[in-house]
């Protein structure tokens, strides 16, 4: 079967026959990238066939939903973010019937797929451009942002500073310059030109018309561009996102529209649209903030830097949902920090330039964190119990390790690790046709850290996330309760409630890497029992007096404020 050739789907093995507009709070999210996930024919990439073999093994984690980053048609100047063609996938991952096969896959599993969509530009290779530039006059001549010097949208911040000079580069084609945000090889669409919008809105019905359930929608804030602003959260954006949501609900209920803003809450609140209405934009955003604030807290070994930027997060219309993540794909982006705190967070986590990207960090979770178990079993339980639904970076879940000798943002983009064997069992392929090398250094390297140890030893952290996932789905105020913060006698422990409806939840989370003591003012619960949810043991009773709970250090409780004494251990 050749590209784009024409699929055939009855989708009756879609999750449609169950209606459920709340799946996305409930879900617990993976991020894959399909091109270091499995490769299935020996080429040395990863490919859809590749990850549909792995299903088996994200339904055991208990993931509901994947988030697959762009698969489509690129010249991959920046990771497939660089489009060349909105309908059709990248040769080297295979095919739409591979792509079909593998949405079907996984919703037999009971698991549902979003897919990333680039909004905001195309790779300069796509036809669009390149008719574009050559043709002013014809069709496709207003499809970007041409003008005839670069001194327009001055007060635009550039994006990636260490790359770009300017917002605007030269095209000796057609003899002007073209705008971008990004990097000069991907010009912004013009979405002033209503055959742009008209193109966007078919490619996105292009793709749920295959089954899926959602897209993340890329760098949303820079749609539109306006003189004397800074070019982002413009109101023209938000008037086509809102046409975007009207044709997704009419046509295909239950879809999710996941909002990337690298923005502050206040701004970012406006991408769920009307709150009045209950959300009339996306049905979710990226919690951008508070993501680098718990590594400062972590380090700072204080509660504060979550607790201050939950308190100015806005609350969200009913039917919306934060995304929570510690890591993902990029670089853990500093942007929604002080300068001050930048350099702190530089200094504290990117002591070697080559660990730095951009304005961020390009580190993976367990060696930001040292691979000290304590301290990754914390973050991921913050992860797995702060308001919002938590997505997982593919490996995390196992420990795997960086490599800063490589370029850009390829440092956390390497294959997966699945056995001690050649190639980390990713690829039959010889190791240097690999699209990038397997991790070899002595700690995270592919003989020690990999999921077939990980799946043998019982107390692995493989088998302790899987077994978090579990009591998270075990307890709906996860996912669909209130967050209300309660005050700590220790201003190292974070204290909070998730509730909804019979389902009362207490977390309590120490910031030191030392034993600390608190005391909790749960005088409204008197009587209660709390009930630990890992081990299912009864904590003595509430009572009128403060409740005193000692952790250790990185320590971290799950209780259940049972109504009802329970027996000790059982389980609820």
């Amino acid at each position: 079967m050749t590209v784009n050739e024409p699929v055939h789907d009855t989708f009756e093995d879609t999750p449609a026959k169950d209606r459920d507009p709340d799946w996305f709070k409930r879900a617990v999210f993976y991020e894959v990238l399909v091109r270091s996930f499995q490769d299935s024919n020996g080429d040395g990439v990863g490919d859809l066939k590749g990850l549909t073999a792995k299903l088996d093994y994200l339904q055991w984690l208990g993931v509901d939903c994947l988030w697959l980053p762009p698969f489509f048609k690129s010249p991959l100047r920046d990771g497939g973010y660089d489009v060349s063609d909105y309908t059709a996938v990248l040769p080297e991952f295979g095919d739409l019937a591979d792509f079909v096969e593998f949405v079907d896959a996984a919703h037999h599993r009971g698991m549902r797929v979003i897919i990333d969509f680039v909004m905001n530009h195309t790779s300069d290779q796509h036809p669009w451009f390149q008719e574009s530039r050559a043709n002013p006059d014809g069709p496709y001549g207003d499809y970007y942002m041409w003008a005839d010097d670069d001194k327009q949208y001055q007060d635009a911040r550039i994006i990636f500073v260490d790359t770009e000079a300017s917002n605007w580069s030269h095209d000796p084609v057609r003899g002007q310059y073209y705008f971008h945000r990004f990097f000069s090889h991907q010009p912004d669409l013009n979405y002033e030109n209503p055959a742009v919008q008209e193109e966007i809105l078919a490619a996105l019905r292009f793709w749920l018309d295959l089954g899926i359930d959602g897209f993340r929608l890329d760098a949303v804030p820079y749609l539109y561009a306006a003189e004397g602003t800074n070019c982002e959260n413009l109101p023209a954006t938000h008037q086509f996102l809102k046409r975007v949501r009207r044709d997704i609900d009419a046509m295909y209920p239950d879809t999710v529209l996941l909002a990337e803003a690298n923005q502050w809450p206040e701004d970012v609140v406006d991408y769920f649209g009307d709150y009045q209405a209950g959300g009339d934009e996306c049905h979710m955003a990226f919690h951008f903030p508070v993501m680098p604030r718990i590594f400062m807290a972590v380090r700072r070994e204080s509660r504060y830097p979550v607790s201050e930027i939950l308190a100015k997060t806005p609350a969200i219309p009913n039917n919306c949902q934060w995304g929570i993540f510690l890591r993902n794909h990029d670089e853990l982006t500093l942007e929604m920090v002080t300068d001050e705190e930048r350099d702190y967070m530089w200094a504290e986590y990117a002591k070697d330039p080559r660990m730095r990207a951009n304005i961020g960090i390009r580190r993976r979770l367990a060696p930001l964190l040292d691979n000290d178990r304590d301290t990754i079993e914390l973050f991921t339980a913050l992860l797995l119990s702060l308001p919002g639904s938590p997505i997982l970076y593919y490996g995390d879940e196992i420990g795997m390790g960086d490599n800063i000798w490589l370029g850009d943002r390829d440092a956390v983009r390497t294959p997966m690790q699945w056995t001690p064997d050649r190639n980390a069992g990713f690829s039959t392929a010889d190791p240097g046709r690999l699209n990038l090398p397997i991790i070899m250094d002595p700690v995270y390297g592919h003989q020690v850290t990999n999921v077939e140890a990980s799946m043998a030893s019982p107390s692995s952290l493989l088998h302790w996330t899987r077994r978090m996932i579990e009591i998270r789905k075990q307890n709906p105020a996860f996912g669909l309760g209130s967050f209300t913060e309660l005050q700590s006698s220790n201003p190292a422990v974070l204290a909070f409630l998730r509730e909804y409806e019979d389902d009362l939840v207490l977390c309590v989370n120490n910031f030191s890497r030392f034993a600390q003591p608190t005391e909790l003012d749960l005088r409204e619960f008197d009587g209660r029992h709390p009930v630990e949810l890992f081990g299912g043991v009864r904590f003595p009773a509430i009572g009128e007096l403060p409740y005193l709970l000692t952790l250790g250090g990185h320590g971290f409780y799950w209780f259940r404020l049972s109504r009802v004494a329970s027996r000790i251990g059982r389980r609820l």
